[in-house]
């Protein structure tokens, strides 16, 4: 079992950056292909971004790309979404996954564990 912390949300204004952090316990992060997902007030869970299991490989939702940047840190257990020039579109409640495909995956039954989630706000 892995289980996943999300820490780092908040209320930030548009244009504004946040980092969020996703950190495991339980197993070593490092063999999971790992993603963030956000889900905002009546809508569907959407992917964001994920990255490969050692980091060399990342894809992004066209929302996002050139925006946000994910990395992770296997030594710390931890994976990273820095979120820059902020709108008031991206507020939703940010989730972060784990899934043991070898491959980078964005379809959210292809994850199998998650996170709590934590919430970002962006004011306009």
């Amino acid at each position: 079992q892995v289980q996943l912390v999300e820490s780092g949300g908040g209320l930030v204004q548009a244009g504004g950056s946040l980092r969020l952090s996703c950190a495991a316990s339980g197993r070593t992060l490092s063999r999971y292909t790992m993603g963030w997902f956000r889900q905002a007030p009546g809508k569907e869970r959407e992917f964001v971004v994920a990255i490969s299991a050692y980091g060399s490989n990342t894809t992004y939702s066209d929302s996002v790309k050139g925006r946000f940047a994910i990395s992770r840190d296997n030594a710390k257990n931890t994976v990273y979404l820095q979120m820059n020039s902020l709108k008031a579109e991206d507020t939703a409640v940010y989730y972060c996954a784990a899934s043991t495909a070898i491959t980078l995956v964005t379809g959210s039954p292809r994850y199998n564990y998650w996170g709590q989630g934590t919430q970002v706000t962006v004011s306009s």
